[in-house]
């Protein structure tokens, strides 16, 4: 019985150790030669002294960014990871584990970017503009010394790591940007990898990195085309194009904003947001449009806030009524018209006569009774008129 004990014992004691994790080595020479860091290419480069296996590298970063890939090998036999997605200005450490002869080894390396302190690249952003430039700008450190010299380094998945070739100065000649006329085949997958260093004689210039830009959110689009405003008795029918653009996006990654305004105040801009995906038309009923009404529209990607320009100004709207002259042509009308009435009446019906009627003339014996003819010498010849000779008594007509 204690024959089998033993045995047990024995065969759980040797299970254990060929088992048992390795540990690292803490006496041993470690077989990780030449830990180097390239920044500007975020490349963490070593060799080996001996064969080793279960290798692995990790990247941890004040950010609280951590990575961890496996190694690549080149053709002379040095050992390669990179970190494309890592920011490394603010430092790093960089640590390569593996397994060698049984035992496992660590070796780190802290990465620290030297440099005064505020002297380098502040305020980067790029921009693709007109669907095949782009520009980046930065403005120089507030420690920055006077001499410093920025260099713009960018790479893309499908382009290698190069310098800026056309750069942009500042009003004291400090390169603050960069001119980019060249960026080649537009893939939809294009991530842009930038990184700002610099130079000086009077102190060391700390680097600038960043995460990689997506190439189609750093796209301002140009404003959209070929807008039509036409009016159907109801309504205006606003129409417009997509803007060419760099990409192949599909329209549903395209939005609106539709700007219309009247010229009442400003309170009455309306503002209306519309996605690719619906159809380019707006309809405006004739109702709530005023003369010179205006429209305009922008655009922008969907997933970022990158507006393009407002397209041109569009004015449209039905004329406003002019109630004050447009009754001076009916009053005017009427008038004449009953002027005509009126002529006509008088010719008709003699208005005046019937309204001042001749006065009957006063038969003469009764007149000589109440008014007896005073005497009065006649010229010889020329006796007073008698009654055989009566005055005309002419009743004038008068027509209106």
């Amino acid at each position: 019985m204690a024959a089998v004990l033993d045995l047990v014992t024995f065969l759980v004691v040797l299970k254990s150790a060929c088992c048992a994790q390795p540990r690292p080595a803490q006496d041993k020479i470690s077989p990780i030669i030449n830990m180097q860091l390239d920044s500007r290419k975020k490349m963490l480069t070593w060799t080996y002294t001996r064969n080793v296996s279960d290798q692995e590298c990790t990247i941890d970063t004040p950010t609280a960014y951590s990575a961890t890939v496996d190694p690549q090998v080149t053709e002379d036999r040095t050992y390669v990871c990179t970190f494309p997605n890592s920011v490394l200005h603010r430092g790093a450490n960089l640590t390569v584990n593996v397994t060698c002869d049984g035992d496992v080894f660590l070796q780190v390396l802290t990465f620290a970017n030297p440099g005064r302190e505020g002297s380098g690249a502040v305020n980067f952003s790029c921009l693709i503009y007109n669907v095949r430039f782009m520009n980046c700008s930065w403005a120089p450190g507030p420690a920055a010394p006077a001499d410093v010299k920025y260099r713009l380094f960018w790479a893309s998945r499908h382009e290698a790591d190069a310098e800026c070739v056309h750069y942009i100065l500042g009003p004291t000649g400090t390169r603050v940007g960069c001119h980019f006329d060249q960026l080649g085949e537009p893939q939809r997958t294009d991530n842009y990898f930038f990184l700002v260093n610099g130079t000086s004689r009077e102190t060391a210039i700390p680097f600038l990195d960043f995460t990689p830009f997506k190439a189609v959110q750093i796209e301002k689009y140009d404003p959209p085309r070929n807008i039509t405003i036409t009016y159907n008795r109801s309504h205006h029918i606003i129409r417009w194009e997509h803007p060419e653009i760099r990409f192949d996006l599909s329209s549903h990654m395209l939005y609106y904003e539709l700007d219309i305004q009247t010229p009442a105040s400003s309170a009455e801009t309306k503002r209306v947001f519309q996605r690719g995906q619906d159809p380019n038309v707006y309809l405006m009923p004739s109702s709530a449009t005023r003369a010179k009404s205006a429209f305009r529209v922008r655009v922008r990607y969907m997933y970022n806030r990158l507006w393009s320009e407002w397209s041109p100004t569009q004015r449209f709207g039905l004329p406003e009524q002019d109630f004050s002259g447009a009754l001076v042509g009916p009053v005017v009308a009427t008038a004449a018209l009953s002027s005509l009435v009126l002529m006509f009446l008088c010719k008709r019906f003699s208005v005046r006569r019937k309204l001042f009627p001749p006065i009957p003339q006063v038969k003469k014996e009764i007149a000589k009774a109440l008014m007896p003819t005073p005497g009065v010498a006649w010229e010889e010849g020329h006796p007073p008129p008698g009654p055989q000779d009566p005055e005309d008594v002419v009743t004038l007509e008068a027509t209106c």
